[in-house]
């Protein structure tokens, strides 16, 4: 009896021992089931939801570039793609999926392991939930097959992109430029969070890259709901981004068009510039090249090819170009040896033919061996005497000439908005002191004298100069963006400008006169080196001045031999220089041009700059609007809000998949 109450009583202590383990472990449970679901239920709803619900990003449009009359040059394109988001909360494992999924990806889309291993450092780069592009322009077939296989493609999804498209490739390239992916030194510059977003596309080269902050816009967001594999099941929210602003060029495209086929099958470029606002009418490089290509990435082979050819179809001849100006800096000499009364109006110079310099060497006329006499300052311009500007050059000193060519536009960018612009070089004594460490010499401001030597100019430049002599001596500045818009906003046409609004050079009247004068003897003057290059249509007259600059020198057996330019290889042969203005009696209208190796300015520059001014002033681009049309419409920023330009193929709407 005792027995069974001891054991009565342990299993009594048992199960009270028991019975309270279990209630305190139901009450620690009801408690952190409270705590979890009460107070602490807002954070673990977050939770769920970050689970449930992705916010992705939404790529702004970028904004549309016209013309001057309103014709579209860059705008974008629909396009579907493939994305693939990994998240980072788990990181080695989300990347070990991304290279499972690529692969798989791979069967489909041929992507190749190169693609494969840019896509997989760009998620390592990137955000958490931050999609990265795999591929653009996909088919029909592509998308079928992607959501077919969704199972099996965790993260992987389809979307609507955008490609920039470009009208008149052959003809804009060199100044619109193109986009290009975000690259690692892109996100080392610069923090912005736009350039991670999927697909971004951003300014390499040209107006796109100079412009880019503007065309870029503003990004959106769209809220998806996910499942466990990351397929989106449902859109929940979205807030569209703000399109880019759209820009209006000076160029009218219509002129680009017959620069561009007046300098066919040449290496050459030619500018056109309204004298009195600075507006870069035409800026034209040949060879060109297809910037589609490089928006939608450039094959190696592509690449290849462009970097092979000896023409130089990537580089911007009219901006990036430089050579030595040759004969058409001797307006240079001629203003800084009248502005420093080294000469005056009436001096004249002896020409025999060449001067002699210390060493026993000779410096010749090289337009006219036996001599021009003894000229005036506007008939050595008239008669490109070489002698004369020797003489003017060593009057008048290195520093001075330097002066007068900073205020014509030489030595530095023209500030046009084209970041790939090159500055040229004007050699001064601290430069040569600094780069060879000798003195400034004699032969150097004789070369300097008639644009030879180290100095070196760019067509753009040669263009300025042009202008702010035809224009009276005002410091007009080139420019390539007349003007811009919110996306919503209509751009408006170019105003018309009567008179320059750039502070004047402070050139004395008279000088610069004679200047002008003798520019347009070299035209309008039957002993002129450009006589046969003249305008003969009533009021349309200009005034310009030959150049040839030597790519090799002669030496004194080829002189001796008379040995022509054709007889030598075309790389060997001299650049042909020509810059003017138009008309004489009024200018308003300044072109330059340049032919690499075309052996003379007045054979070969001369002809050209005088059709593309007779063109200009009968279209008239400066002082006509009525040919501007709005082709914008309110919003979107796509190839059919912009309407689809006359003319190349490329230029025409593409089908959407």
């Amino acid at each position: 009896m005792r027995r069974d109450t001891d054991r009565y009583t342990l299993f009594t202590r048992r199960a009270l021992l028991l019975g309270g383990v279990k209630v305190a472990l139901l009450g620690t449970l009801g408690a952190r089931l409270y705590w979890l679901q009460t107070i602490e239920s807002a954070k673990y709803k977050v939770l769920a939801d970050d689970n449930r619900i992705n916010t992705r990003p939404l790529t702004p449009a970028r904004g549309l570039i016209f013309d001057r009359n309103g014709e579209p040059l860059a705008a974008n394109r629909n396009n579907y793609r493939v994305l693939i988001t990994a998240d980072k909360g788990r990181f080695s494992e989300a990347m070990k999926q991304a290279e499972t999924v690529l692969e798989r990806l791979d069967r489909v889309l041929a992507i190749g392991e190169r693609e494969q291993q840019r896509i997989i450092e760009q998620m390592r780069r990137n955000r958490s939930f931050v999609p990265v592009t795999v591929r653009e322009n996909l088919t029909w077939e592509q998308v079928a097959q992607i959501e077919f296989n969704a199972p099996d493609l965790p993260g992987v999804s389809i979307d609507l992109g955008q490609t920039r498209d470009y009208f008149h490739p052959e003809l804009m390239s060199h100044i619109i430029g193109y986009v290009g992916r975000v690259s690692p030194e892109d996100l080392r510059d610069s923090d912005d969070p736009v350039l991670q977003l999927p697909g971004m596309r951003i300014g390499k080269k040209g107006v796109e890259k100079a412009a880019d902050e503007q065309l870029r816009g503003k990004p959106g967001g769209v809220q998806v709901e996910v499942n466990a594999v990351g397929r989106v099941v449902r859109e929940l929210d979205r807030a569209e981004g703000e399109s880019g602003a759209n820009l209006l060029l000076t160029i009218d495209l219509e002129l680009q068009r017959f620069v561009a086929e007046r300098l066919k099958d040449q290496s050459a470029s030619a500018v056109v510039l309204d004298v009195v606002s600075g507006d870069i009418l035409a800026m034209v490089s040949v060879p060109s090249f297809d910037n589609n290509a490089f928006a939608r990435g450039v094959t190696q082979a592509e690449w290849q090819e462009l970097l092979n050819d000896p023409k130089k179809p990537l580089l911007n001849k009219a901006a990036q170009g430089q050579y030595p100006p040759g004969s058409t800096y001797k307006m240079v000499t001629a203003l800084a040896a009248l502005e420093s009364k080294a000469i005056t109006l009436w001096d004249r110079l002896p020409c025999n033919g060449f001067i002699e310099i210390p060493g026993n060497q000779k410096k010749y006329c090289w337009i006219y061996p036996a001599g021009h006499g003894a000229p005036n300052v506007i008939d050595a311009l008239q008669q490109s005497c070489d002698c004369f500007f020797y003489e003017a050059a060593k009057r008048a000193g290195v520093d001075r000439i330097a002066e007068v060519a900073a205020k014509l536009g030489f030595g530095k960018s023209t500030g046009s908005g084209l970041p790939e612009e090159a500055g040229g070089l004007q050699p001064t004594r601290s430069w040569k002191q600094e780069r060879e460490s000798k003195p400034w010499g004699l032969g150097d401001t004789y070369n300097l004298g008639i644009g030879q030597g180290d100095m070196l100019s760019t067509p753009l430049q040669l263009a300025v100069m042009a202008a702010r002599i035809g224009n009276g001596g005002y410091d007009v500045r080139p420019r390539l963006v007349v003007a811009t818009s919110g996306a919503r906003e209509p751009l408006p046409p170019p105003v018309v400008q009567a008179k320059p609004d750039a502070p004047s050079l402070r050139f004395n009247p008279a000088n610069l006169k004679a200047v002008q004068t003798g520019m347009d003897m070299v035209v309008n003057s039957q002993s002129g080196t450009a006589w046969g290059a003249r305008i003969s249509e009533k009021g349309m007259a200009m005034a310009g001045k030959t150049g040839t600059s030597q790519v090799k020198r002669i030496s004194e057996s080829e002189r001796d031999r008379r040995m022509s330019q054709e007889e030598l290889p075309w790389h060997l042969r001299h650049h042909a220089l020509f810059c003017a203005y138009a008309p004489v009696d009024n200018p308003r209208y300044a072109c330059a041009v340049v032919v690499e190796h075309g052996m003379g300015g007045s054979r070969t520059a001369a002809p050209i700059a005088r059709d593309i001014l007779l063109q200009v002033q009968k279209i008239d681009p400066s002082r006509r609007t009525d040919r501007f049309k709005s082709a914008l419409r309110a919003g979107g920023g796509s190839v059919a809000e912009a309407g689809s330009p006359d003319g190349d193929g490329a230029g025409k709407k593409r089908s959407e998949p």
